[in-house]
């Protein structure tokens, strides 16, 4: 029987909803007040869902999708990393593309995150120097340009997902014995 539909391309619908799902909680987040949440336990929360739980979520309802409703219940391993990563890689393209132009549209954005940084920062470490926090905040800053954050959640995301695949890959194989 003749594929229509390769794994990569069943995993793009997956990776849209993962990276909405993200920038809704980014919004979420910043229409409450960033600052009351990053130093609290929802942050936190926010955190390990985006990193952790939705990236397996995201990954093993795309996997089971192509292997049950597209390739007559067999799904191979590398099937499941071409799904896998391209959902992550979609994911983390529709939040760095949100980023950027969120950061476009509200320049004082860093600024008010570097400020944010500080404020932690002294409030961790109070014997920390006047030089060590400006470098600190420097490197941070640096972090925050577009041009860097774009191409890193890209690899971040996409790294995490094949990680993530090789597990999920590793559970939900099942090869077609006819294509042996």
């Amino acid at each position: 029987m003749e594929k229509n539909t390769s794994p990569a391309k069943s995993g793009i619908t997956f990776g849209v909803l993962f990276g909405v799902l993200m920038v809704l909680e980014f919004v979420i987040m910043y229409i409450i007040g960033m600052k009351s949440l990053i130093n609290s336990s929802a942050g936190i929360v926010v955190n390990i869902a985006n990193y952790l739980v939705l990236p397996i979520l995201f990954i093993f309802l795309g996997c089971t999708n192509y292997k049950k409703n597209i390739n007559n219940g067999f799904v191979t391993f590398g099937e499941c990393l071409k799904i896998g990563v391209s959902i992550t890689f979609v994911a983390a393209l529709v939040y760095a593309i949100f980023n950027v132009i969120f950061n476009l549209i509200f320049p004082g954005f860093i600024d008010e995150m570097i400020s944010i940084s500080r404020e932690t920062i002294l409030a961790k470490n109070p014997t920390i120097t006047s030089e060590q926090l400006e470098m600190g905040l420097s490197i941070t800053k640096k972090f925050m340009n577009p041009f860097i954050v774009f191409p890193a959640t890209l690899a971040m995301y996409s790294f995490f997902g094949l990680l993530y695949s090789l597990l999920i890959g590793a559970i939900l194989k099942n090869d077609n014995p006819q294509s042996l």
